[in-house]
């Protein structure tokens, strides 16, 4: 963690001969449902990142994670207490000004890493790297069709706010934070978020998920997280290393 390290520390790394990459997660703050926390997404997204690290440096890389960005455009949740929304305006130079920021103190790359799969705040995040070269600085996010493929049924089905799929990430990282009780007790809700969202409709009780989540929360494993978790790590890497390839 970059915030834990001294300047002196950050100097030896940037002079090991190592490229050093800074991983920035991305989240919201955003309702999850009854059973998961509102940091969600920013925790999938620091979970990835510190699993990358290991992945970077076997190729040669120098792994840093900065603190996380928590705040995103959150508006399909807005109806729900504790949605926090943040304009694209506001994000996307904020975003742009924090990877100026480390590639100017020596940084030859930074990933921005997002689990916040709201589109208008994917597109803001995207924008955030208009002015640097490609390898200077990339996305790692799930939408991307490469990487949404390699995810589980219930991600590909649309059914992934809250449901199986973040439960089981969040069961594997942060257990502790999840209401099991209710968890474990809620309902199957087959409301594909992609397919309401290309139908025109963008808040979360419009489309049927009345307590803020939509898939099968109640199936979900610690170890089913792990292993998507590894592949969000995997995902981190790859994009890291194309885009310094380019």
């Amino acid at each position: 963690m970059i915030a834990d390290i001294t300047s002196p520390a950050f100097a030896e790394l940037l002079k090991s001969g190592r490229p050093v990459v800074i991983l920035l997660p991305v989240g919201s703050v955003e309702p999850h449902g009854p059973h998961l926390p509102l940091g969600t997404d920013t925790t999938i997204s620091l979970a990835a990142a510190k699993r990358a690290v290991p992945l970077l440096a076997e190729k040669g890389l120098v792994a840093l994670i900065a603190p996380s960005v928590p705040y995103g455009v959150t508006e399909c949740a807005a109806a729900f207490p504790g949605a926090v929304s943040i304009s694209a305006d506001v994000l996307t130079p904020y975003l742009n000004a924090v990877v100026s920021g480390f590639l100017t103190t020596g940084a030859a790359h930074v990933c921005l890493i997002n689990n916040h799969l709201e589109p208008a705040h994917d597109q803001a995040v995207r924008a955030a790297l208009n002015g640097f070269e490609p390898n200077q600085a990339s996305v790692a996010c799930p939408l991307k069709r490469r990487w949404a493929r390699t995810l589980s049924a219930e991600f590909k089905s649309g059914e992934c706010h809250a449901g199986q799929y973040e439960s089981a990430i969040v069961l594997a990282e942060t257990p502790g934070l999840v209401n099991e009780k209710a968890r474990r007790s809620l309902p199957h809700v087959p409301v594909s978020l992609s397919e309401q969202l290309m139908a025109g409709v963008s808040d979360f009780k419009e489309m049927g998920m009345t307590n803020a989540y939509a898939g099968a929360p109640a199936a979900a494993t610690p170890e089913e997280g792990e292993e998507l978790l590894a592949l969000l790590a995997q995902m981190v890497a790859t994009e890291v290393s194309d885009s310094l390839a380019s």
